[in-house]
């Protein structure tokens, strides 16, 4: 595989353009391959970026991936023949009417929608057998950095996400990663230069409430399930309660009554009183539309041209908040001292943490804001672990203990096909296994990775027996977070053989991982025999 030997770059400050080449120089790796890191900073005059750019050549032979903006979004290897739609073919008063752009790139990124033209965020690489190219940004506080391949040509044009920021003087437009070699090799190399480590390498495994009842928990759920769980797990799993415990998504302060007569300080004792750790959802960065919080302050909503930024059409639609706010800080402080100081909960989910940063300034980027956002959650959680969702991939890095890698799971294998028309982000079993192998370099180097839930479960399940143990086997083999969110308490003896059987994977080898465009092959150590996943993307 051919590295690049030379890049060419370009920074647009008003009616200034700064431009060179630069040769790319690469020093060796200590267990093979080799490695360039390049830092660009221009002397710029004063004035508001109107466009940066670099440009590289890259081999387009082999398999190519390039990394979706947020953990939902779906990114497999790609070929030269492929093509990434973005929401090309979708109405747009169906985008508009649902804000389907708002939940990944798509309202800041124009996606061509042609064969061999690619796009990603913060990293790709270029993969032939068992060869990489890696090419990945060291720093994402001076905007995203973007990649748009045109794989015909080999032209691989990286911009960074900082139009509008006002600089003046030295700017660093581009810090780059550029490595060849095998698999750990680079990336291990990688997450070296950012000097960046997981917080634990402690895996969690258990149960969460959500594909389990959905919305649709309460006090008795609760104990009814606890009292499943005692079937299959040991004491310091985890018990996660997900949504559904708030009155309104954006109202944390005080859970359902209705559901919680006794609120969530008994409800966390009673986990606690079974040995689990106790988990709790959040979505600390939105609202939604007809929450007290949006009612009573509507100051404290982000605005884009003077409007609340709609970030989704979850629960009826969800605005952002503005993390400027003074006030909206204070609250999420009360927030999460009332979850850890006065409910005892160990561990909170996090979701939907893009809304934090959908735009930039010209004082900041839009991944300056996203890093700040997330610094913040760092801080107001303390020691208490993070799991992350629905967060853009690299501002994460080595600020949660966990974090999902994929979208949401489903009960069938892919949706309904007019689902299949939406956004990258949508929710399908099929796309949640491929970022699971797609991704599975991030577990353990930026965060232990949360591949979602498994099923064993028979009810209310369009997924086939094989579909099931194949997603188990691929969540326990690449992931550091194992949950299933089945009744425990249904398992009859063959349900608690398999569950054993899948479990008894976490931290076995995965010896070869191969994708030949459609099918996925993983084969791995099974404990003095080779087992091996299979499935169709």
């Amino acid at each position: 595989m051919k590295a690049p030997n030379e890049i060419k770059y370009s920074v647009t400050v008003g009616g200034t353009t700064v431009s060179d080449s630069r040769e790319i120089v690469y020093a060796p790796l200590f267990f093979g391959g080799r490695a360039a890191e390049l830092r660009i900073a221009p002397v710029l005059p004063e004035g508001n970026i109107a466009s940066c750019t670099a440009g590289i050549k890259a081999p387009c032979g082999g398999n190519i991936f390039m990394n979706g903006y947020q953990t939902w979004t779906f990114c497999p290897e790609y070929t030269k023949k492929s093509r990434i739609r973005g929401l090309h073919g979708v109405p747009k008063p169906i985008v508009n009417a649902f804000s389907l752009d708002r939940y990944g790139d798509y309202h800041f990124v124009d996606y061509p929608n042609k064969k061999g033209r690619l796009h990603g965020i913060s990293y790709c690489y270029f993969r032939e057998g068992d060869e990489y190219l890696l090419i990945a940004s060291l720093d994402e506080t001076n905007g995203y950095t973007l990649f748009d391949l045109d794989a015909n040509s080999g032209e691989l044009t990286i911009r960074r996400d900082a139009v509008g920021l006002r600089v003046g003087g030295g700017f660093e437009a581009f810090s780059l990663f550029i490595a060849e070699g095998s698999e750990d090799a680079v990336f291990d190399a990688w997450f070296k230069a950012m000097d960046i480590k997981p917080i634990t390498r402690e895996p969690i495994s258990g149960y969460s409430s959500w594909y389990n009842r959905y919305q649709n928990i309460s006090e008795q759920s609760i104990y009814e399930d606890l009292a499943g769980c005692a079937k299959v797990m040991h004491g310091g799993e985890l018990f996660q309660i997900d949504d559904g415990w708030e009155t309104k998504v954006g109202d944390w302060l005080e859970c359902d009554k209705a559901k919680f007569p006794n609120g969530m300080k008994t409800a966390a004792d009673a986990i606690h009183a079974k040995g689990y750790k106790a988990g709790l959802w959040l979505a600390p960065f939105v609202a939604q539309k007809d929450s007290e919080l949006v009612r009573k302050h509507h100051d404290w909503l982000y605005l884009h041209e003077d409007r609340p930024w709609s970030c989704g059409s979850n629960w009826g639609g969800f605005f952002s908040l503005d993390i400027d706010n003074p006030e909206v800080i204070e609250y999420l402080e009360k927030v999460f001292s009332r979850v850890f100081d006065e409910w005892g909960f160990d561990l909170v989910k996090l979701d939907f943490l893009y809304g934090a940063a959908p735009f930039g300034s010209e004082k900041e980027t839009r991944a300056g804001r996203m890093i700040r956002a997330m610094k913040l959650l760092r801080r107001l959680c303390g020691k208490h672990a993070i799991l992350g969702c629905g967060v853009p991939v690299m501002p994460a890095f080595g600020l949660v203990e966990y974090c999902r890698i994929s979208c949401d799971v489903s009960l069938d294998w892919d949706d309904k096909p007019w689902m299949r028309m939406m956004h990258r982000e949508r929710v399908s079993t099929r796309q949640a296994m491929g970022n699971t192998v797609f991704r599975r370099q991030l577990n353990g180097r930026a965060y232990l990775s949360d591949p979602d839930v498994f099923f064993l479960r028979d009810s209310n399940m369009k997924l086939t027996k094989a579909q099931k143990l194949d997603l188990a086997r691929l969540n326990a083999l690449m992931g550091g977070v194992f949950l299933t969110s089945d009744n425990m308490g249904d398992y009859d003896g063959e349900k608690l053989k398999e569950y054993r059987e899948v479990s008894s994977l976490r931290g076995r080898k995965v010896t070869h991982v191969s994708f030949d465009g459609k099918t996925v092959n993983v084969s791995y150590d099974a404990g003095g025999a080779d087992g091996s996943i299979s499935f169709k993307l």
